[in-house]
């Protein structure tokens, strides 16, 4: 009997457009091999972009972090950052006229997957097999006014991931059992430690304030090394803010006057509650003020 069962079928998918191997496509008729790498073993690695007014936020920097991922994969780039470059203009003017509307109207996020491609499975990775190349567009979804004026709660974890958590690999079941742990606390993320040590939320990095200085972890194996780490490092030293990275205890953590989510979606958002706990006075922080408001600065300027 065929089954009525059908929860994820194409038909739900929305009819705008992706990039597959090649070719631009709407993204419910995108389909890959059920033998692709990424499919069997999730070997393959991923970037997600910001785009505000239709321009690709430090896109530079988000290539070649996508060229330090692949490396260590052993996956070469299979496009030039000119042809990035050129697939994500393409899918943004696309997606922002399936929607109605223009470019410079609608912020989106851009969200690109390589796999290493199609190969009979086997755990060796094979040589000489061709890339799986995916890229599509969404509609950004930043933080609420309530969130960004109240700050957000969040839950704490012993970090049970992988001890190579800075490639940005497609394998993210460790990532997902953490966000549910804080998805069943009714909480945004999951602040996770290693040893007794910070490490990073399920899905973004995470930074503690103490008298008045940015505190984040070192750029190591244990943490993905956020596309804000560089920029909150230049936003700290041009407005006079001091900046670290070490190793920061979970009692700093809990001690400590801020505490701040980094990501590409969440930008720079204020945690005020940790396991139930008051974070500083429990309201968003005059660092966190600083950070935000010069971030939203730097959305407006050039960008490479």
């Amino acid at each position: 009997m065929m089954s009525t069962l059908n929860p994820t079928s194409s038909a739900q998918l929305p009819d705008t457009p992706c990039y597959l191997n090649g070719e631009i496509t709407a993204l419910k008729d995108a389909k890959i091999s059920v033998m692709d790498r990424g499919f069997i073993f999730g070997d393959g690695v991923y970037e997600v972009v910001p785009v505000y007014g239709g321009k690709p936020f430090r896109f530079a920097q988000h290539m070649a972090r996508l060229d330090r991922s692949l490396a260590e994969l052993r996956i070469a780039n299979p496009l030039s950052h000119d042809r990035w470059r050129e697939i994500v203009t393409q899918l943004v003017d696309g997606y922002a006229l399936s929607q109605h509307t223009s470019h410079e109207k609608i912020d989106q996020l851009i969200y690109i997957q390589i796999t290493r491609g199609v190969a009979l499975r086997d755990h060796v990775m094979p040589p000489d097999i061709t890339p799986t190349v995916f890229v599509m567009t969404s509609t950004m979804k930043p933080p609420t006014a309530g969130q960004r004026a109240q700050g957000v709660a969040c839950v704490s974890a012993d970090d049970f991931r992988w001890s190579k958590a800075h490639i940005k690999t497609t394998s993210l079941l460790g990532a997902v059992f953490a966000r549910q742990i804080s998805a069943d606390a009714d909480a945004v993320e999951t602040v996770m430690f290693r040893d007794g040590f910070l490490s990073e939320a399920a899905a973004c990095n995470v930074w503690a304030v103490r008298g008045g200085k940015v505190l984040g972890p070192p750029k190591d194996n244990l943490v993905l090394e956020g596309i804000r780490y560089g920029l909150i490092e230049d936003i700290c030293r041009n407005a006079g803010i001091g900046f670290e990275l070490r190793r920061i205890t979970r009692e700093e953590v809990f001690a400590a006057d801020e505490l701040l989510l980094s990501s590409a979606t969440k930008e720079v958002l204020a945690i005020t509650t940790l396991d139930g706990q008051a974070v500083g006075s429990g309201k968003p922080g005059p660092v966190y003020a600083k950070l935000h408001a010069a971030y939203q600065r730097a959305k407006q300027e050039p960008t490479t």
